[in-house]
């Protein structure tokens, strides 16, 4: 028997987002929910109308501490928590296994339970599943967690093993104490970061009759990328009929991305102890009100917001508060990030009962990671911390006047997409021309192959990737992408995840992969991306066949091999079999005559950034395409150039290009 009447209203396409309601002995949660942490039967600073305001659904309590003070007695008095503090709505608590791990120096793990000193009189307790049950039941809690063992993410193996092994027998004797309550329980799953421990734990705990599963043993030592990927993998190992939640997590962003791999429920002191020193959770990511830069400003915390806290102060006057260590400056803060976080929830939920998570996801996860809206500061601190080193290797990070932040080649002094914001090249040079979401919209079951020679700092491939999620969001992408990347230095790109402030295209788990591992897969697996590190003369022999190729290595000054009529020969041998689309930035009279005489039909393609064109080259079965075609006129020009060479002058003379019969678009040139 279930005690929660659960049940899925809504799943969300390209997500495994979902939308949830069930009920507790104290009334219906609707999820997505964050619970405000509430450990000492009280949500600091807040009282339970404030609560109620902000609409909380479910607090949470900590057994722990519940346990010390004011203990068993006082609650089995009341009739349980909900009266003794005046609170209608419902409760879960903790069964203070994490608190157990927080005391590694005062405490001993036994069969029987943990046994540690009490920090209110001295006492010595042993903390059993039983006794854990018990203080719950007092409690009143609508929903019980077993007593577990939790441990670092990152602890050896033999020592996650043995936590995993104890949780499970723990967690039988919790059910077993629960008896014939009517309260809920839910079991913990665990294993740090081991996938077989992971699986071992929910393979054993899924065959008893729990309420709920909840995974535990994150946000304890492991990277942000760790988290989420065993986050994805205990909630897939969930059932799917029942509530899954992640304990202790965690910042808005961190709700976003475990709301997209199929979490449920979640808990945090984030919001009330960043309040404490002043930070303030927005629509924009954080804002620091101790920064002198909020001095003067009259606008509200968050212009976005209706709370009551943004509708009646100012900026200003919170950070004359927290300066000042007014009570009522982080009272107010609190109100304001519990009251978001709820709005969070609120708007997660919509989007996946209209379906369009995925393209919330996919916007959200970069304005919820910004910090101050990634302004500098006004008035730099006096000791400042180390400064992280602006070059790496050949590579140096370059501010232009525009304070647009581009990678740079030392010796030679050529940037990285020169012209223009380098976001807007990537995407208006290389993706929009390649025809990449026309091909992408074509429902075949074959993957589109795309080539991008010279990674540098992935502007081109997060373009890409962008429009693919950008299409899947709307349920128009009909066609897998992989995209093979070839680099021998990843200077470049670590240089630039080194300052992500500054390359705001690299928000996104992707490049930390490729950077890290050499691969990413999307997923839903739809997006796959792949390095090939080494000559790429070399490691294209290899690779899988393109559809597209994104040609943008430094230029012949910098890179002169890949420029010559030999490598293009080479690279029109596999570029040909699908009649591949080149794209390349260079509109050198050289370079476009090293293409034509490989092979290639070229044509001019469109500016951007203060260059008035770029190059496009086809293979010898050109598709449609509204890039014109060179003429004769301009053979002739490069017959009267200094970069004429006489060995590849019958190739271009007699190229099929030049016959007007075989032209494939606008003839006109300008």
């Amino acid at each position: 028997m279930n005690r929660l009447s659960f049940h899925i209203q809504a799943e969300a396409s390209h997500s495994r987002a979902r939308a949830t309601r069930f009920t507790t002995l104290h009334g219906d949660v609707i999820t997505p929910v964050f619970m405000p942490v509430g450990t000492q039967a009280t949500v600091k600073g807040m009282t339970a109308p404030d609560l109620e305001d902000v609409g909380a659904q479910v607090l949470l309590a900590n057994t722990y501490h519940l346990l010390l003070r004011p203990g068993p007695e006082v609650f089995e008095r009341f009739g349980g928590i909900h009266r003794l503090m005046k609170w209608q709505r419902s409760v879960l608590t903790d069964s203070g296994g994490f608190q157990i791990f927080s005391l590694p120096h005062t405490r001993r793990m036994t069969e029987n339970g943990a046994e540690f000193k009490s920090y209110v009189d001295g006492r010595l307790i042993l903390l059993s599943p039983e006794r854990s049950i018990a203080m719950q039941r007092a409690i009143g809690s609508d929903i019980m967690m077993v007593l577990d063992e939790c441990v670092p993410s990152t602890s050896d193996r033999s020592i996650a093993k043995a936590a995993v092994e104890l949780t499970n027998r723990w967690a039988l004797r919790s059910l077993a104490a629960r008896g014939d309550s009517p309260q809920a329980m839910f079991a913990i799953i665990q294993g740090a970061c081991y996938q077989d421990l992971r699986r071992a734990s929910a393979d054993f705990l899924t065959q008893h009759p729990f309420d709920g599963f909840a995974i535990g043993g994150l946000a304890v030592g492991e990277s942000k990328a760790e988290r989420e990927d065993f986050t994805e993998l205990s909630a897939e190992l969930m059932p799917k009929n029942l509530p899954r939640y992640l304990m202790g997590v965690g910042t808005p962003l961190d709700l976003l991305e475990a709301v997209h791999r199929g979490v449920d429920m979640f808990d945090c002191i984030l919001p009330t102890a960043h309040a404490q020193q002043g930070t303030a959770f927005t629509w924009n990511g954080l804002l620091r009100l101790r920064r002198t830069v909020y001095k003067f400003s009259d606008e509200a915390l968050d212009p976005n917001c209706k709370c009551r806290t943004c509708c009646h102060y100012s900026r200003a006057y919170l950070h004359h508060l927290v300066k000042a260590k007014e009570g009522l400056g982080w009272r107010l803060i609190a109100y304001h990030n519990l009251w978001f976080y709820k709005q969070l929830t609120n708007v997660m939920r919509a989007a996946i009962l209209d379906d369009s998570f995925a393209e919330l996801h996919r916007v959200r996860r970069e304005t919820l990671a910004l910090i101050d809206g990634d302004n500098p500061p006004v008035h730099p601190k006096v000791n400042r911390p180390r400064q992280i080193p602006l070059s790496r290797g050949r590579y140096e990070v370059h501010i232009d006047n525009q304070q647009i932040a581009r990678i740079r080649e030392v010796e030679s002094g050529e940037s990285m997409h020169p012209s223009g914001h380098p976001d807007e090249e990537a995407r208006s040079l290389y993706v929009v021309q390649s025809l990449l979401e026309t091909l992408l919209s074509e429902p075949r079951n074959e993957p589109l192959v795309v080539w991008d020679v010279g990674l540098g700092a992935a502007h081109n491939v997060m373009a890409t990737i962008r429009c693919a999620e950008s299409l899947a969001a709307k349920g128009a992408l009909q066609r897998p992408l992989r995209i093979v990347s070839f680099e021998h230095d990843l200077d470049p790109i670590k240089l630039a995840l080194s300052h992500i402030r500054k390359f705001q295209h690299l928000r996104h788990p992707a490049p930390h992969h490729i950077a890290a591992n050499g691969s990413w897969t999307a997923k839903d697996a739809q997006i796959v991306w792949v390095l090939r590190s080494g000559d790429f003369l070399h490691e294209m022999q290899t690779a899988d066949t393109p559809d597209i190729i994104y040609y943008d290595p430094f230029s012949f000054k910098t890179n002169g091999s890949l420029w010559t009529v030999d490598c293009f020969r080479s690279l029109y041998s596999y570029a040909n079999v699908k009649g591949a689309t080149l794209v390349t930035y260079s509109t050198s009279t050289a370079v476009r005559a090293a293409l034509l005489a490989a092979g290639f039909h070229v044509a001019r393609g469109h500016g951007v950034g203060g260059r008035e064109e770029s190059t496009i080259a086809f293979g010898s079965k050109p598709r449609s395409h509204p890039a014109p075609l060179l003429d004769r006129s301009w053979l002739e020009r490069w017959e009267r150039s200094s970069v004429r060479q006489e060995k590849i002058a019958a190739s271009l003379r007699t190229h099929p290009q030049f016959c007007t019969t075989v032209m494939h678009s606008p003839s006109s040139n300008h």
